[in-house]
């Protein structure tokens, strides 16, 4: 009877703990869409088989895409301040990919296979034409093998802050294969995520990582990014698969094979990012690159007009 009473009662407050954690997450992720930043009067939706891609159409000239960088956090808003000065010149696309910001977010696992059809199609859907791209660390893999795959689609590509290719080789193994598990689990795995994206590890993110300068980091961007984490049906299953190395891709024989012109550039107080420059040239000698002063990984946030004046060069 005592066992049974033990038993009883753990199974109590078991039940207990998780219907209370159940209700924390719901209200996160209330709290966190509450302020609606992200909502566009202008905002387009192109019907992908996957599910709807929100993205955004501006200005005239011919077509330029942005492509934002691939974490549960990321979304449009990353080009904000670079698409004003662009929009004079350029047709100014801007997506969210598919489990980010706006665009739907299907409970699966995200491939870098998925990523590399739906800007296959989104390119000759909505945009119809050659287009030249920007894309932005993680996505930048995404955007090189969609060009290896079309290169009819794309004309000159430009990559801010790319991974190093040690870091695109990886693979899930039986580590990230277990985590992922549970992330996966409806409770405690939203729990997981829901203390990853939090605004304090955001707002951590950007002053150690993303910007050269702290103090320029607006409470509007952390509260922008802390709301694109908590849209959706299931904003989890992106950081699990990114988390767990699923939308890594190998793109060493892609730079080999690619004959669009390619430039790189990046934050000039980035770590590393000269030896990454240097793996991405020994591939394809012909990459050109250089560096924006005073920003790390996010100069289109951090110092829009020095590479709004590098794009001008680059783009002509």
């Amino acid at each position: 009877m005592k066992t049974t009473s033990k038993l009883l009662t753990l199974l109590i407050l078991s039940a207990s703990t998780a219907a209370t954690t159940a209700v924390i997450n719901k209200f996160v992720k209330l709290s966190a869409s509450s302020k609606n930043i992200l909502a566009d009067s202008k905002s387009l939706c192109y019907k992908w088989r996957f599910g709807n891609i929100h993205y955004t159409k501006t200005g005239s000239g011919k077509p330029l895409l942005l492509i934002h960088d691939l974490t549960a956090c990321s979304n449009g808003y990353e080009w904000n301040s670079l698409i004003s000065l662009l929009k004079e010149q350029y047709t100014v696309y801007t997506i969210d990919l598919l489990g980010c910001g706006r665009s739907e977010k299907p409970d699966l696992t995200y491939t870098n296979y998925l990523y590399v059809q739906m800007i296959t199609d989104f390119i000759k859907s909505e945009i119809g034409h050659r287009t030249n791209v920007i894309a932005t660390g993680a996505s930048t893999a995404l955007a090189l093998m969609t060009c290896n795959n079309s290169p009819e689609l794309f004309d000159q590509i430009m990559l801010i802050n790319p991974e190093s290719l040690l870091t695109c080789n990886q693979i899930p193994n039986n580590h990230s294969k277990v985590y992922k598990f549970i992330l996966d689990l409806p409770i405690i795995g939203t729990l997981l995520y829901h203390i990853s994206v939090s605004k304090q590890s955001i707002r951590e993110e950007f002053t150690k990582n993303f910007f050269y300068n702290p103090y320029s980091v607006k409470n509007s961007i952390i509260d922008a990014y802390h709301e694109a984490a908590h849209l959706g049906d299931s904003p989890k299953s992106l950081y699990a698969s990114v988390k767990c190395n699923y939308t890594k891709c190998n793109v060493t024989n892609a730079l080999k094979k690619i004959n669009n012109s390619i430039y790189i550039t990046g934050g000039q107080e980035m770590d590393h990012i000269n030896d990454v420059i240097l793996e991405y040239q020994k591939c394809n000698p012909a990459i050109e690159s250089s560096l924006i002063p005073n920003s790390k990984y996010l100069p289109q946030m951090e110092n829009p007009t020095s590479l709004y004046q590098l794009i001008q060069m680059y783009f002509l």
